[in-house]
């Protein structure tokens, strides 16, 4: 009787651990002050170090809406051009703290989350740079399917300075799949 109530004693600590643990690389520094309601909505992803959950997958996008209780609805799609069809997941996110810091959590899976922290972003919320909770996760988003040169050199220098190698970042194609 004691063992399976220490595997989901050990197991409620673990999750509890992962998802309030730190979720910004210690070279970066989040947005302040952010107005998420510009956030808000549909934005292309222009380039991303790349991992598991996005291996192969073009024409990526993000949108994000508020849902009623306050947390953001996340809608990631990508074309998989190995498998020929289109991938969808829908998650959540919500502020680590004060919604006027860029520094939010983003689960995909229950109750474990993952950091999402928007690191630079322009004056009209076009352009946005946003680092994951360590240096193996980074996006540069758009809201357009481009992204001018002088925006993406002012973003790799301050993906680069936060401690991330830019060499590894994989540039998205958008090619009218959508």
């Amino acid at each position: 009787m004691k063992k399976p109530i220490y595997l989901l004693l050990t197991f409620g600590l673990v999750a509890g651990f992962f998802s309030c643990s730190s979720t910004i690389p210690m070279g970066a520094v989040a947005v302040s002050p952010f107005d998420s309601e510009k956030y808000l909505g549909k934005w292309y992803e222009i380039a991303r170090i790349d991992f598991k959950f996005e291996e192969d997958l073009n024409n990526t996008t993000a949108e994000y809406s508020l849902k009623e209780d306050g947390t953001i609805k996340v809608d990631n799609k990508g074309y998989n051009v190995k498998k020929r069809e289109w991938e969808q997941a829908v998650g959540k996110a919500k502020f680590v703290g004060s919604d006027s810091v860029a520094m939010l959590k983003v689960s995909f899976f229950g109750p474990f989350y993952s950091g999402y922290n928007v690191i630079a972003i322009d004056d009209n919320y076009t352009y946005a740079l946003v680092a994951g909770e360590s240096l193996d996760y980074l996006w540069i988003l758009s809201r357009e399917k481009t992204i001018p040169e002088d925006v993406k050199v002012k973003y790799l220098k301050v993906a680069t300075e936060a401690g991330y190698d830019t060499n590894d970042l994989l540039w998205v194609e958008h090619d009218g799949q959508q």
